[in-house]
């Protein structure tokens, strides 16, 4: 390919990846990247093969220069490719995403899990990286490929920009002294809200921190702090709140691994959103899953021993656990641990463990499409009788019948269906 050639498509790959936010690809004729832009580093078990570039070279090289094609790989991740042509010549592909088109995550996590054998511990890493990306419909993705169509189907054509320019509106002193009382009524009512907040959040109670965040919607909307650009002001306050809400939940104890992927995906969605009803949504939702991680992962009750071994269990839970193996990577006595444990958790460690990972078998058993064995062995049981024996002694009912919404007294409706 032409020097001119490259240099076209780098302008056109940075273009495209300012703009919709998306990983840009450019391969050549043998499936190899020549450049990219990447925004969603892919998690380790989420592989590429080069053979999905050079599948995008088969199929793009058999059709027109004005043919795109819309792909879905193994774990769901979407992309649109469109050909790169000199001519009649076919040089290699232009590739953006990755994209999904389904807002049901948690299903599909699980289906990709079990569909590519991937550990059950990654589940909630996954989970937070599907929710980072953007979910385009059908009309949008196909204007996507409409748009890589358009750009590369044709050489670059250099753009000039034309710029009109701003007028300073005059300040007004009445007004500016009144706008200054206002704004400090607010400000000191928005960080005595805030502690609350913190407060709340850092004791995973979920009603005293949708009540708080209900009060704070008319300080989210802090738009005079940015007046041309009301929503760019509100999602600075967003911002500030996702620091907030970490820092709230790991004074409750939850463990920094789970806070950096939420804080990373929330600040790439507050980004993304476009008007401000949106946001306040989007906080909404921001609060009430590091709530959840406050009332799932926190350990800020326990000694130092203690927490230590609950995060060691929590990230390791597909994996095979035992009081000697847990005692050797945390560097304590095996006894004085099992001692310890029990003296703060009112349970053994053996306890402990079956108790989470009944909690995570129940997850997929809601969607009723997995096998009670599968299930065992992707949470961890090597056996599926003494899994069924736990999980009837943790909630009363047998896994099938859980699945089946049977409750503990035998009548439908009590189980996890609605």
């Amino acid at each position: 390919m032409k020097k001119r050639k490259y240099q076209d498509l780098s302008k056109i790959v940075q273009i495209l990846n300012s703009t919709t936010k998306m990983d840009t690809i450019v391969i050549d004729h043998d499936g190899n990247t020549l450049f990219q832009l990447i925004n969603h580093p892919i998690p380790s078990v989420l592989t590429y093969q080069k053979n999905e570039y050079l599948y995008f070279n088969e199929i793009l090289s058999k059709k027109a220069s004005n043919y795109y094609f819309h792909y879905t790989n193994t774990y769901g991740l979407e992309y649109m490719a469109v050909g790169i042509w000199k001519g009649q010549s076919f040089y290699g592909s232009l590739a953006v995403g990755p994209f999904i088109s389904s807002i049901s995550i948690i299903d599909r996590i699980k289906d990709i899990i079990l569909r590519n054998n991937l550990p059950a511990a990654e589940r909630k890493h996954l989970e937070q990286f599907y929710q980072s990306l953007p979910i385009l419909s059908e009309v949008e993705y196909k204007h996507l490929g409409e748009l890589l169509v358009n750009m590369c189907g044709h050489d670059y054509i250099s753009s000039q920009l034309i710029s009109s320019e701003r007028s300073m509106p005059l300040l007004n002193q009445d007004r500016l002294k009144v706008s200054i009382e206002e704004n400090k009524d607010i400000i000191e009512k928005r960080y005595k809200t805030q502690n609350q907040l913190m407060d709340a959040l850092a004791k995973g109670d979920k009603a005293e921190v949708n009540h708080l965040i209900s009060m704070m919607s008319g300080i989210i909307e802090f738009s005079d702090r940015i007046p041309e650009s009301p929503i760019r002001a509100s999602k600075n306050m967003a911002f500030v709140l996702n620091t907030t809400f970490r820092i709230a939940a790991e004074r409750g104890g939850v463990h920094p691994i789970y806070l950096h992927n939420i804080s990373e995906r929330f600040a790439i969605l507050i980004e993304r959103t476009k008007n401000i009803p949106d946001l306040n949504k989007l906080i909404l939702l921001m609060a009430n899953e590091y709530c959840d991680l406050v009332n799932t992962y926190a350990t800020g009750q326990y000694s130092s021993i203690v927490k230590k071994t609950v995060d060691y269990i929590m990230l390791n839970l597909g994996n095979n656990l035992s009081l000697n193996r847990i005692a050797t990577e945390i560097h304590v006595n095996p006894s004085y641990l099992s001692r310890k444990f029990k003296e703060e958790t009112q349970m053994n460690i053996s306890e402990f463990i079956n108790q989470k990972r009944i909690e995570e078998a129940k997850l997929y058993l809601r969607r009723g499409n997995i096998s009670v064995t599968d299930i065992a062995f992707l949470v961890g049981f090597n056996d599926l009788n003494y899994f069924s024996k736990v999980f009837k002694k943790v909630t009363s009912v047998t896994p099938s019948q859980y699945a089946e919404g049977i409750g503990p007294s035998g009548s439908r409706g009590q189980g996890p269906r609605p």
